[in-house]
């Protein structure tokens, strides 16, 4: 297991979860950073100087990931961010895991948050089983997932494309669950493996963050989704860009990156679709099986 930590001007944070991920006995941890004007490269290599550290020449968003990946020389790989880590005895859990399923690509974690011990919204989602368990699998389905929260087989991750260039950051998940399900790969939840979290950012989602979202959701709709869900969700986001300072951020972000979208796109079969749609449902509403 090799854990991958991408980060950009948050040395402080980094350095806190770097104390929890990195020292004797634990697996090797690689930072790759996007660029950071705050001295982190050189933080990390002080405090930390077992951590292989890839400084970027500028940010590749969550692509950086992959250049992690890229340099795991381990048949797992464990995705940390800036302010999150593992619990002690997760990464073990989560290789034997794999070890014992080759179907399986992905283990998504249950987020606690450092705060009071919650967890998540996602990991309530995973908790009740949306998309069943498929037999022969060790946990619930999923076709969503934090990233900090999850452990990938590095070459399913890496045949799958890792996360997309075109997304740069923001629900790349998304596409990476739709590419790793179309090619024939498990992903499912396991509630022993623990990942805390410990938000660096505001809490509140920003107008900027809320469009960059938006913008990159409606992408994977043109990217791997059937063409009426497409249509639909950009009408939507038009209606609300009417009135939303934000929305129109958020379509006008969309448009430009449409032709390169258009000639990626691979709409992934009709069962993936249907499974991926029930996953974004809300936890209220019934789920497909």
């Amino acid at each position: 297991m090799t854990v991958v930590v991408a980060t950009r001007d948050r040395r402080d944070p980094l350095l806190r979860s770097l104390d929890h991920l990195a020292g004797p006995g634990l697996p090797p941890v690689v930072v790759v950073d996007n660029g950071s004007s705050d001295g982190t490269p050189a933080a990390v290599r002080e405090r930390h100087p077992a951590v292989t550290v890839v400084e970027l020449p500028a940010n590749a968003g969550a692509v950086a990931r992959t250049s992690g990946v890229r340099r795991a020389g381990t048949p797992y790989v464990a995705f940390a961010d800036d302010d999150s880590w593992w619990e002690p005895g997760a990464l073990d859990r989560a290789a034997d895991l794999l070890d014992a399923h080759p179907q399986v690509a992905l283990v998504a974690g249950r987020v606690r948050m450092a705060a009071d011990g919650s967890v998540d919204a996602v990991t309530r989602k995973h908790r009740a089983a949306v998309l069943g368990v498929t037999p022969g699998n060790p946990g619930p389905d999923v076709l969503s997932f934090p990233a900090f929260a999850t452990v990938v087989r590095r070459d399913a991750y890496l045949s799958a494309g890792g996360f997309a260039p075109l997304l740069f950051f923001g629900g790349e998940e998304h596409l990476l669950a739709l590419d790793l399900a179309a090619a024939g790969w498990q992903q499912v939840y396991a509630d022993d493996v623990v990942a805390w979290h410990d938000p660096a950012g505001p809490p509140a989602v920003s107008p900027r963050r809320w469009a960059l979202q938006t913008r990159n959701d409606l992408l994977v709709d043109w990217l791997r989704r059937p063409l009426p869900v497409a249509l639909a969700a950009t009408a939507r986001l038009a209606r609300r860009a009417r009135t939303d300072p934000a929305a129109r951020a958020a379509l006008r972000g969309w448009a430009r990156r449409l032709p390169a979208a258009l000639r990626q796109r691979r709409p992934v079969p009709r069962d993936v679709e249907r499974r991926f749609a029930a996953a974004q449902r809300p936890l209220s509403a019934p789920a497909a099986r």
